[in-house]
């Protein structure tokens, strides 16, 4: 060939989405199962009769729903394709080439994937020995060129959350420069009040930004449409950065219906919440080592058993999300198919 792509794209992680498989139950990709409700399907319907024209680009009526049910002033927001395209805007916006982005790891697979493509240094800092988020290295870890700090909480895969006290001593603790990201991708699904509420911690400080989505808790992950709060210089360049008309006018009426909507999504979720706590006391009595999680997921750390897991799991028709020799991170659901998976996991541990 005598044309060239980038040399570096060779090593460029890619993105391993949740499998599906027909007849089998996917408990993969933490979708909410019930889908959209049906007054939000019926706004779907009617939006796509106009889709022979280009959406607002601006994506105006959706941001100002957010901004009057936020609080917040609509130029701190940026919407756009689902919060991993707003991942990958915020290394584009605040990134020069070489400069550190830094991230948990095991955490959001998306991260290290959005920070190579924008031409950043990826820091990865290891969780600590219970599957939580190890504040105190990601600090010792900063350098001068770091420029955005992913904290993603609850952490994806592990569910582990971050409370008030601990995440308040981190961010006082950061030094002017970095831009920590909160990662509130399952906000909805938490039920411990000692979790902050990121937007209100964000409020008070200028070197905080919150990324939240309509692909989990709202049940709209086929739309992709996410939102992101920050400083208004950071969203007005992440703004600049975002590919044209990316948000379509179909996700954008199904975002605006969902807020309408959201006191039944949140009864959906309050229900999500207490089968995740079911699953994850009959894990424990089976003798499952299980995170404490407040997303709407479980994290069963494997390790080399990983494999056979999923596997073992395969052939019972369920399909989770296997993460090498590391751990399999498993959707809570219905309780009906969570109580197949269940039956899976203690079949596995008498095979």
């Amino acid at each position: 060939m005598t044309v060239r792509t980038r040399p570096d794209l060779e090593t460029l992680p890619g993105y391993l989405p949740g499998r599906t498989i027909p007849g089998a139950i996917k408990l993969a990709s933490n979708e909410v199962s019930l889908g959209p409700l049906p007054s939000v399907r019926g706004v779907i319907a009617e939006a796509a009769a106009g889709i022979n024209r280009y959406p607002d680009m601006g994506v105006t009526a959706l941001v100002d729903r957010l901004a009057a049910k936020l609080s917040v002033e609509p130029s701190r927001l940026a919407v756009g394709c689902g919060s991993v395209a707003l991942c990958q805007q915020l290394v584009q916006a605040m990134c020069e080439p070489g400069d550190g982005v830094m991230f948990p790891w095991r955490s959001f697979e998306a991260y290290p994937i959005v920070t190579q493509i924008g031409g950043a240094r990826a820091i990865k800092v290891p969780l600590t020995g219970a599957h939580a988020l190890d504040l105190d290295a990601m600090l010792a870890a900063i350098t001068d060129d770091t420029r955005v700090i992913y904290v993603c909480t609850p952490n994806n895969p592990t569910g582990t959350t971050l409370r008030r006290a601990e995440l308040e001593r981190f961010l006082d603790a950061v030094p002017r420069g970095p831009l920590v990201v909160l990662d509130e991708a399952y906000k909805e699904f938490i039920t411990d009040p000692d979790v902050p509420d990121g937007i209100e911690v964000a409020r008070g400080r200028d070197n905080v930004a919150v990324l939240r989505t309509f692909s989990k808790a709202y049940g709209l992950a086929g739309l992709r449409v996410g939102y992101c709060y920050a400083p208004e210089e950071v969203a007005a360049a992440m703004r600049k950065v975002c590919v044209p008309f990316s948000v379509n006018m179909i996700a954008q009426a199904a975002a605006i219906a969902s807020l309408d909507a959201e006191d039944e999504l949140m009864e959906r979720c309050r229900v999500i919440s207490a089968e995740r706590e079911r699953v994850r006391a009959e894990l424990l009595a089976m003798g499952y080592e299980v995170p404490e999680t407040q997303a709407n997921f479980v994290w069963l750390p494997l390790a080399e058993r990983t494999p056979a897991f999923n596997a073992h799991c395969l052939e019972q028709k369920l399909v989770v999300r296997a993460f090498g020799e590391e751990g399999a991170r498993v959707t809570i659901s219905t309780a009906e198919e969570n109580d197949l998976f269940l039956a899976a996991a203690r079949s596995f541990l008498v095979g």
